[in-house]
């Protein structure tokens, strides 16, 4: 499998690129929020972990996944992530995840970040299908898959565990490279 280039993508007022190490303290006040933690872990703990952390997130080589940073387009300060992951360039499809950074919730991040990568993975990569899989107990995550005009197909029974052994139940929405485009003002709010 060969890898994918980076790119980077102008998104309204957000600006997506790969991860850099220097947005390691952000990326690590990110991560260990107790609402993004709950939903959304990493394995980061300090300030090296998370440089680790974004220097895994810009290592697209593999071709499996391209994960971005989402950066306010005028200060420049991170403000959440966005990763397409289990890329499958043969079966052209591929899952779509994202964080948003908590001084940065309400802003209308996540749908504008998913709604640009998506739109990259079927320009792009050619992808045809990308889901966007949630824990069911996380409606804001629902409210950005609709948004985003990633349809409900279906409820994955105890399909996640988490680190304390709990399983949860997730939705899994799609978007096919067929479906009408959305719309996403990026300069909306919240979710």
């Amino acid at each position: 499998m060969t890898g994918i280039e980076h790119v980077e993508i102008a998104a309204g007022r957000w600006q997506l690129r790969p991860p850099v190490t220097s947005e390691a303290a952000d990326a690590l006040a990110m991560l260990v929020d107790p609402l993004t933690a709950q939903w959304y872990p990493a394995d980061v703990t300090d300030q090296d972990s998370a440089a680790a952390w974004c220097l895994r997130g810009a290592d697209w080589s593999t071709g499996t996944h391209a994960t971005f940073s989402v950066l306010d387009a005028t200060s420049g300060r991170l403000v959440g992530n966005v990763s397409l992951w289990g890329v499958d360039l043969a079966a052209l499809t591929a899952s779509v995840g994202y964080r948003t950074a908590p001084w940065a919730r309400g802003q209308g991040v996540a749908p504008a970040a998913v709604d640009a990568v998506t739109g990259w993975a079927f320009g792009a990569l050619g992808l045809e299908r990308v889901e966007l899989p949630h824990r069911v107990a996380n409606p804001a995550s629902c409210r950005v898959a609709q948004k985003c005009g990633y349809l409900l197909e279906g409820v994955l029974r105890q399909e996640y565990r988490d680190a304390d052994g709990v399983r949860w139940d997730c939705h899994l929405h799609a978007r096919l490279a067929a479906d009408p485009p959305v719309s996403i003002d990026p300069r909306a709010g919240a979710a």
